[in-house]
């Protein structure tokens, strides 16, 4: 009777592997949050001096806002 051992992966191949998604997800993950800052920035910009105020924000504090690692 033949078996065939089909447990064991070639040495190295899953590594490279690893490392290639988690590059690909690290950078997913700059996009996704380029992307966001870049959104709220664009939203707070677009409001008024008066509506900025009955928020509690200033003009100058929009780039720390958006900037921010805040759950939005």
């Amino acid at each position: 009777m033949t078996t065939f051992d089909t447990s064991r992966t070639t040495y190295g191949t899953a590594s490279a592997v690893s490392r290639f998604f988690g590059f690909l997800s690290t950078a997913i993950a700059a996009v996704i949050a380029w992307n966001d800052s870049r959104v709220t920035r664009n939203a707070l910009a677009s409001l008024s001096d008066r509506e900025l105020a009955d928020i509690g924000l200033h003009r100058s504090d929009i780039d720390v806002i958006a900037d921010s690692n805040i759950i939005r």
